[in-house]
């Protein structure tokens, strides 16, 4: 796909979690480049401001996975679509997928292992908990930190559904996956495996849980070949937990580029949605944003053109378009 110069000019201008990475991903720029940049992200703008909210015990606002004033008997605090995005995990998911070298938050493994523990059943931190998604960011950050989340692991190959993926509310007696729950279990496992090795278990079960989605090409219930919800057509930065096409096919990059292995023909329905959600300056609009607290805005307002949904289509039709080209890209853990 060509992208207008002026748009990768408009991707450039902006803060150094994103520019390192529209340097190595969309210009091809030489690693010190785009290395060079990724290691301001811990001194400069959006890094630098998260990581000094971290609390002294290691976590942020109090808490492993809401803050730990949250009224979880306010409606807005505990809605799914309502919930706090300040605490411990989704600030470390954000560091993470920023780029943020690990050294930067040297110490903070063994002080999370200390100090927080999980509003379910004040279970430690490192071990998990019973939710997928949960786990899943617990997974890839535990990785990212050098902590021993081998048990989280072993978690999810004891929890897949007969189908093939996840869901998060096999504890309220599901029996079938999720989208979500399964594309945030993906996420989990591939980056666990890019930072371990992983093992033949545990790939076994990252193919089958790709398997599910795209038995349904992404988009579509088995049953009926209806559209799942109108969700998974809209796009919103930060992707948070939930699913969208694009979210899902930003996914099946990483993982074939880990994999070696060509784009899977059933993709294609999905990345050709997110083709004709291109607007005409070549630029993808943010689609809503998720409700509740955050630290600071990171993406532009709904409706407004997004630079994250532009580098993150951009990508995913750059690497669709090549490999029919017969060119590939390039791909590390938490891509």
């Amino acid at each position: 796909m060509s992208t207008d110069t002026a748009v990768l000019d408009w991707m450039l201008d902006s803060d150094p979690a994103l520019r390192w990475r529209v340097e190595r991903d969309l210009l091809g720029a030489p690693p010190e480049v785009w290395a060079a940049t990724r290691s301001r992200v811990a001194t400069e703008g959006f890094g630098a401001r998260l990581l000094a909210e971290q609390d002294a015990d290691g976590q942020w606002a109090g808490g492993a996975y809401f803050p730990g004033d949250a009224e979880f008997d306010h409606p807005d605090e505990r809605d799914e679509g309502g919930q706090p995005y300040t605490a411990t995990t989704w600030s470390l998911n954000a560091l993470r997928e920023w780029g943020v070298d690990a050294d930067a938050l040297a110490g903070t493994a063994e002080l999370l292992a200390a100090n927080s523990r999980w509003e379910y059943e004040d279970l430690p931190y490192w071990g998990g908990e019973v939710d997928c998604c949960i786990n899943a960011f617990t997974l890839a950050n535990g990785a990212w930190l050098g902590a021993d989340v081998s048990g989280i692991a072993q978690w999810f190959l004891e929890h897949r559904m007969a189908d093939g993926g996840w869901n998060c509310d096999w504890v309220e007696g599901s029996t079938r996956s999720s989208f979500h729950s399964t594309l945030n279990s993906l996420d989990g496992l591939l980056y666990y495996e890019g930072a371990t090795g992983g093992s033949d278990a545990l790939r076994e079960a990252r193919h089958a849980g790709e398997e599910y989605l795209l038995e349904r090409r992404l988009l579509r219930k088995q049953s009926t070949g209806e559209l799942v919800a109108p969700w998974v057509a809209r796009f919103a930065y930060p992707f948070r937990w939930k699913y969208s096409a694009l979210h899902a096919a930003d996914y099946f990059r990483a993982a074939t580029l880990h994999d070696d292995t060509p784009p899977d023909p059933r993709l294609a329905e999905a990345v050709e949605l997110i083709r004709a959600s291109r607007t005409p300056e070549g630029t993808w609009l943010q689609g809503y944003r998720h409700p509740g607290r955050v630290w600071f805005e990171i993406d532009a307002a709904p409706g407004e053109p997004s630079k994250w949904l532009t580098f993150h289509a951009t990508r995913v039709l750059d690497w669709w378009d090549g490999a029919a080209q017969g060119t590939r890209g390039s791909a590390s853990p938490g891509d």
